[in-house]
């Protein structure tokens, strides 16, 4: 069995890898299908991008596809950035720029109008169409200066109230355990087993 996960972001392929745990299933991604088509990420909700995603490359590659999308939401932004999460600051972006901006948009904000949650959606595909589509959310607030290493993405400034440390410095053990695309994930496997299950008794 052949998973593809419908991304080119090497880290989102390994959190996403390292969540799920299939040690019968292959998981491939885009790097694998290099003349896959060209995605363009332009609806207005995580959900919609996850769908286009999954059901395109399923429906070229033939095969069951993962497609995913998730962002950053800030309460005191309206909930931005949002699906323009990842081009935040720019088409010629990075996850510092990203941060960098964010940072400045809300300067001078106290602690409690910091609120903020990290939002993903996971669609499954597969020759004939979509499968299912679900979503996970994990709340935290927005710190005042980048702190950890680990992640990538706006992991360096968003804090877990109960541990007051950013997911960066949390590290990938316990972020994989309960991230909004832990949560995500977790919903995902059951159509997943239920695909793998009907496909061996076909």
């Amino acid at each position: 069995m052949e998973l593809i996960v419908a991304t080119k972001n090497k880290k989102k392929l390994q959190e996403i890898k390292d969540i799920l745990k299939y040690r019968k299933v292959k998981i491939t991604s885009l790097a694998d299908y290099p003349n896959a088509p060209r995605i363009i990420e332009n609806a207005k909700t995580f959900k919609e991008n996850a769908i286009k995603k999954a059901v395109r490359i399923a429906r070229f590659t033939k095969r069951l596809t993962l497609g995913e999308d998730s962002g950053l939401c800030v309460y005191a932004l309206g909930g931005k950035p949002g699906v323009y999460s990842s081009r935040f600051s720019g088409k010629n972006k990075s996850d510092m720029q990203n941060n960098l901006k964010l940072l400045t948009m809300l300067k001078g904000l106290p602690g409690n109008k910091r609120k903020a949650y990290y939002a993903c959606a996971v669609a499954l595909a597969d020759k004939d169409g979509l499968i299912a589509a679900v979503e996970g959310r994990c709340y935290g607030l927005i710190g005042f200066e980048l702190k950890g290493t680990s992640g990538f993405g706006y992991d360096p400034l968003f804090i877990i109230p109960e541990f007051k440390k950013t997911f960066a410095q949390l590290g990938e053990r316990i972020k994989h355990k309960m991230s909004h695309r832990y949560r995500a994930l977790q919903k995902a496997k059951r159509f997943f087993s239920k695909y793998i299950e009907c496909s061996r008794i076909s």
